[in-house]
């Protein structure tokens, strides 16, 4: 929510609010580059690899980024991310493994469903943080452009791409209500 909002007695104090933010957006970027890592080890020879690394290149800037931010603001990052580390190369590696269209429908999936959890969090910053809004801002246009990439790069032609995107969009959001909290 813009502007100057009253805090109400219960309510998490905005610091909370924000450590989440961060700590979900640090376990996502380091899931991403998990993902680009399992789709790479087995795409490398592929001709997509090269929009691969690049794709997974943005998503270190983003995972160095947060792990900055986390440090900076005292934030503790999830549990969770040996959990991430394991399922993010084992979901890159089995899209790959059904091939380049699978992988570009992984991508797709993963990168709709953190545009708009990105674009939630951006709704919900106050004024005060402007730094932050801004990072998220570029995040999600670089998320949209990865999203891009793979629907140009046939995406929507993966055999069974309905289903593959649901179910990897269910994950993702699985996965980001379970990083915010634990």
């Amino acid at each position: 929510m813009s502007g100057t909002r009253q805090w109400l007695p219960g309510d998490p104090p905005p610091e909370a609010k924000i450590g989440r933010m961060l700590r979900v957006d640090h376990a996502g970027e380091y899931g991403a580059a998990r993902i680009y890592a399992g789709q790479l080890a087995v795409l490398r020879r592929s001709d997509k690899a090269p929009a691969l690394r690049e794709m997974q290149a943005q998503e270190q800037q983003h995972l160095d980024r947060f792990a900055d931010l986390i440090v900076r603001r005292r934030v503790r990052p999830t549990a969770m991310l040996p959990l991430w580390h394991f399922a993010g190369f084992a979901l890159g590696a089995a899209t790959a493994a059904l091939g380049e269209r699978a992988a570009m429908a992984c991508t797709v999936a993963v990168e709709d469903a953190i545009e708009a959890h990105y674009a939630g969090q951006i709704a919900a910053l106050d004024d005060t943080e402007h730094e932050l809004r801004a990072t998220l801002e570029k995040f999600r246009d670089d998320e949209l452009a990865h999203r891009d990439v793979a629907l140009r790069n046939g995406a929507e032609q993966a055999p069974g791409y309905r289903l593959l995107s649901a179910a990897i969009r269910r994950g993702c959001r699985v996965a980001i209500r379970i990083s915010e909290r634990i």
